[in-house]
């Protein structure tokens, strides 16, 4: 059976942190296709100021574009309705019925994966792929998998370097005029001021 890799987020802007995660997830996946998803509603997040689905569409190809057999996907910028990650996993589960799932968290969202939106059919339709990113969170890692395992998950934990600095953190430079190029790949600074994204305040 083949591998499907599936990194859903918000990625306002996407930025070196992702890009580590997505390549520590690659490497220990070996996947035959990887899809790339923005967020159009995160139902954990609060979505105030959120650029367009288009821009961070945009910024996502840019920044990850050189990778191979990687795919984006607007399945869920076109949803009217939160993200949840379960109908994203069955939409792809349908859709790709030759491949086995494989779907990307973040070290804290394995240890609170219990209180996603009906987990348990999660853990059903796809193996968890933890990227850790926090030194010395191994442990907290290890039991949270083991917990899921119990319930029938699979969980493949891997290492990724770790960036501290996080997308709300990257928009607030922008916006007071600091440079947080250190962090954003150099096509994604440039979209950035040619389209005067985060250089303002965006209400809803």
């Amino acid at each position: 059976m083949k591998k499907l890799l599936i990194y859903g987020g918000t990625f306002d802007p996407v930025h070196n942190g992702h890009k580590n995660a997505f390549d520590a997830a690659r490497a220990a996946v070996e996947p035959d296709l990887c899809i790339v998803i923005p967020n159009a509603i995160p139902p954990h997040k609060q979505s105030t100021g959120l650029v367009s689905g288009e821009h961070r569409m945009n910024m996502l190809r840019l920044a990850f574009g050189s990778c191979e057999n990687t795919e984006f996907s607007d399945y869920e910028l076109k949803r009217e309705s939160k993200s949840y990650s379960l109908f994203t996993i069955q939409h792809f589960h349908q859709s790709c019925p030759d491949f086995d799932i494989y779907f990307i968290v973040g070290s804290d969202s394995l240890c609170n994966f219990h209180k996603w939106y009906e987990y348990e059919q999660i853990l059903r339709l796809c193996t968890l792929v933890c990227v850790s990113r926090l030194n010395g969170d191994r442990a907290a890692l290890e039991d949270a998998k083991r917990t899921l395992e119990q319930k029938g998950g699979r969980v493949v934990i891997c290492d990724a370097e770790p960036l501290e600095v996080s997308s709300s953190e990257i928009r607030k430079m922008f916006l007071s005029g600091d440079d947080p190029s250190c962090y954003l790949d150099k096509n994604v600074v440039k979209y950035i001021y040619e389209n005067s994204l985060y250089q303002k305040e965006v209400l809803n």
